[in-house]
């Protein structure tokens, strides 16, 4: 299927499509657990599968942006233990991604997301300064966000969850998740291209009005990130991850 915008869309498409891209731009300067939120914008405004394509270039634009201004914070121990696992996934998605379920599939990353966050917040509520260590933990979470990422963009959740349990520091979670998404984010792309379909003229054309949004939101969340300290960044993305996950159900 290759998607193809026969008329304008309407005002209120727009205004969703924009505000998913502020949020896009807010998530990828640091504001981790956003993501859910414009991925459901962006279903809502254009359709779910083709919102999945449509984001690609926009998010790839967040990305390099916030290599950029991160990098010197990446610590790529991390990456190169979490990456494998997470292609790995991104090729099961690309398999399965047609076929599955939606419903189910929603239902059980819900689950997922719930168990770890009570997991991490109990390990916070007893002082623990337990790091996971076995290949188990980052295999599975990288798996899964692997396939929710190809499926509907949807990794964030887990890759926070990731990076709290190796109690990442604010700016060294930002520029480590910034390399990770760009790599994986690139190498989603000409499976979108080529194999879904999701990606033609008028979806590039699309994202070009939207660049704006994403730019001014990677500004605010640049801006905000500087005054949010270490504890209540960590609540900030234990909150908002939990949220987005309740978020998904209504994508």
């Amino acid at each position: 299927m290759v998607i193809h915008i026969t008329s304008e869309p309407s005002f209120v498409a727009w205004l969703m499509a924009a505000t998913a891209a502020f949020l896009m731009g807010t998530s990828k300067a640091g504001l981790k657990g956003l993501a859910t939120f414009n991925v459901t914008l962006l279903a809502l405004a254009f359709g779910a599968k083709e919102s999945t394509g449509l984001i690609m270039p926009l998010l790839l634009v967040g990305d390099i942006v916030a290599v950029v201004y991160y990098n010197r914070h990446t610590q790529w121990k991390y990456i190169l233990k979490f990456l494998p696992w997470m292609v790995f996934g991104i090729l099961v998605g690309v398999i399965v991604g047609k076929d599955l379920p939606e419903q189910e599939f929603k239902w059980g990353m819900v689950v997922v997301i719930f168990i770890s966050l009570v997991t991490l917040i109990w390990w916070d509520r007893k002082k623990s300064n337990h790091v996971p260590t076995h290949w188990a933990f980052a295999g599975s979470i990288g798996i899964v966000a692997g396939v929710c990422t190809m499926i509907g963009n949807l990794a964030g959740a887990f890759t926070n969850i990731f990076f709290l349990a190796m109690r990442l520091p604010k700016n060294e979670f930002v520029g480590t998740a910034a390399w990770l998404f760009l790599i994986t984010n690139a190498l989603k792309l000409p499976f979108h291209i080529f194999v879904w379909k999701t990606i033609s003229t008028e979806t590039l054309l699309i994202d070009l009005k939207l660049l704006p949004a994403v730019i001014l939101g990677l500004s605010t969340g640049v801006f905000i990130l500087k005054k949010i300290n270490e504890r209540n960044y960590k609540k900030f993305i234990l909150v908002v991850t939990a949220i987005g996950a309740v978020a998904m159900l209504f994508k």
